[in-house]
C-alpha cells in the first residue's frame, strides 16, 4: 500500500503554515515568532523529504501501468519533487541560521525562498493530482482495453472457434491478473478479495 499520498499532503499543507508563521515574524520582529517560524520550516522541510522518499518508493510501482504520457509526467513529479526536498531542507537551514544568530536578513531570505518553494509545491501538487486522475485512475481502463483489442485482432486471424474462445478466455485472465496488481499497488487487495467473497 503506498503512503505517499498521505505524506504529499503534509509536504503541501506544512510550507504554507510556515510561510504565514514566516510573514507574522516579519512583521512582529518578535523573538518568540522566530523561533516558531524557524521551527515550523524545518518540519516543512522534513514533510517535503518524506513526500520525496515515498515518492521514490511508490513511482516504480506503477511506473509500468501508465501510458508514455503519463510516463513523462511521472518523471518530470519526480525531478521537481527532488529539487523541491533539496530547496526546502537549505532554506530551514538557512532560517535556523538565521534565527540563532540573530540576523533578520538571512530569516528574510529564508521566508521570501520559502514563499516561492511554496507556490512551487502547489505546482507540484497539481501534477501529482493529473498522474492520479488524468493517468492512474485510467490506466486499468486503458491497459484492459489494449488486452481486448489484441484478442479481437488474433481471434480474427484464427480459423477454429475454439481457438478463438481460447484467445478471449486467455484475454480474461490477464485482465483479471492487471485488475489484482492494480488493486495490490493502490492497497486495494482486500477490498477484491472482500467482492470475491461477496459473489
Amino acid at each position: 500500500m503506498m503512503i505517499h499520498p498521505a505524506t504529499a499532503h503534509f509536504a503541501m499543507v506544512l510550507p504554507v503554515v510556515a510561510s504565514i508563521l514566516g510573514v507574522v515574524y516579519l512583521l512582529s520582529r518578535e523573538e518568540i515568532m522566530s523561533k516558531i517560524a524557524a521551527r515550523a520550516t524545518l518540519a516543512a522541510a522534513l514533510a517535503m523529504i518524506a513526500a520525496w522518499y515515498t515518492g521514490t518508493q511508490a513511482g516504480p510501482e506503477i511506473y509500468n501501468f501508465l501510458s508514455e504520457a503519463g510516463k513523462e509526467e511521472l518523471r518530470e513529479h519526480k525531478a521537481l519533487g527532488t529539487y523541491l526536498a533539496i530547496a526546502m531542507g537549505i532554506i530551514a537551514l538557512i532560517q535556523i541560521a538565521g534565527c540563532r544568530m540573530r540576523k533578520f536578513g538571512l530569516e528574510l531570505l529564508a521566508i521570501v525562498l520559502l514563499i516561492g518553494a511554496m507556490a512551487t509545491t502547489f505546482k507540484q501538487g497539481k501534477d501529482g493530482g493529473e498522474i492520479v486522475y488524468n493517468y492512474g485512475q485510467p490506466f486499468k481502463a486503458y491497459m484492459i482495453q489494449e488486452l481486448l483489442n489484441d484478442a479481437i485482432k488474433e481471434a480474427d486471424d484464427a480459423d477454429e472457434d475454439e481457438a478463438k474462445v481460447e484467445l478471449y478466455e486467455d484475454a480474461i485472465d490477464e485482465v483479471m491478473s492487471v485488475s489484482q496488481e492494480v488493486n495490490a499497488v493502490y492497497g486495494n487487495t482486500k477490498k477484491a478479495d472482500e467482492q470475491e467473497d461477496e459473489e
